[in-house]
């Protein structure tokens, strides 16, 4: 089997420090206030499609916000406590040694991304690491997973995506893979289950212990 994984949520818990940058960025704006519900929907859209997503009915700049996003990231990510998910180094270390073949599929750009992977050690681990910034579209369009097909010439139908929000669930599915969502990431039970995945997860660790049903 072949893996293609989402970073965040999935495999690394960024939540706190994106969270506290989506609400200095909307301060910073003088935009309405969101919810942490509302804040966490744009975790897994491309910063540089995330204004009008978060706010579709109001004629802001997407630049604009990611702009200033990217400035009240770098300045909070320096504070910031991240770790891997319960069981993740674990279960991908067995994965490999099983002689599966894994890849990212993320809306982070591939900078930061590369930077996260290797402070985990785990930066060669991966055939192929698509960032937000490999592709044309970003999620929920198939483009990253088709990316990672395509590049490495995997079978879509021996390929799993796994994710924690309903954008990896519809990208994997669009690409015409296997879909598997976490439910420990910042993805609603709700909205994960009408993006119609293949299976459901509470611990990472699943994947490994045939608990795929």
């Amino acid at each position: 089997m072949n893996y293609i994984f989402d970073f965040d949520g999935t495999l690394m818990d960024t939540s706190g420090v994106i969270l506290s940058t989506i609400k200095a960025t909307i301060k910073d704006m003088g935009l309405p206030d969101k919810t942490d519900e509302e804040c966490r929907s744009i975790i897994g859209i491309r910063t540089d499609e995330a204004g009008r997503y978060l706010y579709p009915d109001l004629d802001i700049s997407n630049k604009e916000f990611a702009k200033i996003f990217r400035a009240n990231y770098d300045r909070l990510q320096k504070d910031a406590h991240e770790k891997a998910f319960p069981g993740v180094i674990e279960t991908l270390t067995k994965l490999r040694a099983n002689g599966c073949r894994l890849a990212i599929a993320s809306s982070r750009r591939l900078v930061s991304l590369t930077d996260y992977l290797k402070k985990l050690g785990i930066d060669d681990w991966f055939d192929i690491v698509v960032g937000a910034d490999s592709v044309n579209k970003g999620k929920p369009d198939p483009e990253p997973v088709l990316t990672v097909l395509k590049s490495l010439g995997w079978n879509a139908v021996e390929t799993l995506v796994v994710g924690d929000a309903d954008v990896d669930i519809m990208m994997g599915n669009g690409a015409g893979c296997k879909t598997c969502a976490v439910t420990y990431g910042n993805g609603s039970i709700t909205s994960l289950k009408a993006a119609h995945p293949d299976y459901m997860i509470d611990d990472f660790k699943d994947l490994i212990q045939q608990r795929l049903q």
